[in-house]
């Protein structure tokens, strides 16, 4: 697939498969299978359910895709609260 074929779209992991494969849920409601690209398993991103992830899709096949980018959390959740140990 040449580079500028790819159609980039947002979604939302709904399902962790084995083999680094996911179902991601679109904006639209629809779910595609995807897998992790190269740099994300080279560098060992972890990816889990609920995180949102940016996407390649090819216009020839839309119900696969391949992750290519883990979005950071706008909301994170509180800091962890330290305590002394004695």
């Amino acid at each position: 697939m040449a580079e500028g074929n790819a159609i980039e779209v947002e979604g939302k992991i709904v399902t962790v498969l084995p083999g680094t494969m996911f179902k991601v849920k679109l904006a639209n409601g629809h779910i595609v299978l995807a897998h992790i690209s190269g740099k994300l398993r080279k560098n060992f991103i972890k990816i889990a359910a609920g995180d949102t992830v940016k996407m390649e899709m090819s216009p020839y096949d839309l119900e696969k895709a391949r992750i290519t980018f883990r979005m950071k959390e706008t909301n994170p959740g509180p800091p962890p609260v330290h305590r002394r140990r004695y």
